[in-house]
């Protein structure tokens, strides 16, 4: 594999990573600032960290586990998981991108959580003043924090670029912080549904490509055949997003047909 090869295929590793970890810490930012906004900032940010903990603990156990597993076994598992993930993305993505389905709205997700937290009973356990601000935050932190892990380990794995794959995340993780902090809201002006659009793209391109490779299959090119299976993924998923808005359309413009005597 040429010098070219290996850094266009580094460079869209470090995409798929990157935009996939911007949304899982979105997500987990307006959770949290829901929680601190609500009820007590100290219980969430000890919430914050008691996830780190634990994610930090969960990711140097499983880690070293991927390091035994034979590649073509990895990649097909891998493979098939970031297809099924991408292509949920991807439907939700086109379903959006059509009209069929309501658009993700972070502030509107953050209003919900909010008034959740501000509805909840007030409790301390330990040194946590608001048990209630600590669990929110430590679960939406735990939870999307694993998918974060998930992305790198499985990513970096598969292209022997665990450090490439950490440096998107990280670097994604902290963008996130840092424009919450300037902002102190939600991140409702971040395109969220375009992003997601692009990581089921990315997801499912991967994980076709890695789940063929798995299974014993030489893409030509090598890695330079993703230059073609993203794009042909996106153009088909455009087309799908062109169909059903047009289909949407006609339904929307037949009218009812009535007889004389009423309907039929």
């Amino acid at each position: 594999m040429s010098m070219e090869e290996v850094r266009m295929a580094g460079g869209a590793l470090f995409l798929a990573v990157f935009l996939a970890c911007v949304v899982e810490a979105v997500e987990a930012v307006t959770i949290v600032l829901a929680a601190g906004t609500a009820r007590d900032w100290r219980s969430a940010l000890t919430g914050v960290a008691a996830g780190l903990l634990v994610l930090a603990a969960l990711v140097a156990a499983l880690g070293p586990a991927l390091a035994v597993v034979p590649l073509d076994w990895l990649r097909i598992v891998v493979g098939g998981l970031l297809l099924i993930f991408g292509l949920q993305w991807l439907r939700k993505a086109v379903l959006r991108a059509s009209g069929h389905k309501a658009v993700h709205d972070e502030a509107a997700i953050f209003r919900a959580e909010l008034t959740t937290a501000q509805a909840a009973g007030t409790g301390s356990r330990g040194v946590t003043r608001d048990w209630y601000a600590f669990t929110l935050s430590f679960k939406g932190v735990l939870l999307e924090g694993l998918e974060v892990a998930f992305i790198v380990l499985t990513f970096g794995a598969n292209q022997h670029q665990v450090p490439l794959a950490a440096l998107a995340a990280a670097a994604a993780v902290l963008l996130v912080i840092a424009a919450a902090l300037a902002v102190r809201a939600p991140l409702a002006r971040v395109p969220e549904n375009t992003l997601k659009f692009a990581v089921g793209i990315l997801l499912a391109s991967f994980g076709i490509f890695w789940g063929a490779e798995g299974a014993g299959a030489h893409w030509p090119g090598e890695d330079a055949a993703l230059l073609v299976i993203i794009p042909a993924v996106a153009t088909y998923a455009l087309v799908l997003v062109a169909f059903l808005r047009r289909a949407g359309q006609s339904r929307d413009s037949v009218l009812p047909v009535r007889t004389v005597e009423g309907d039929l």
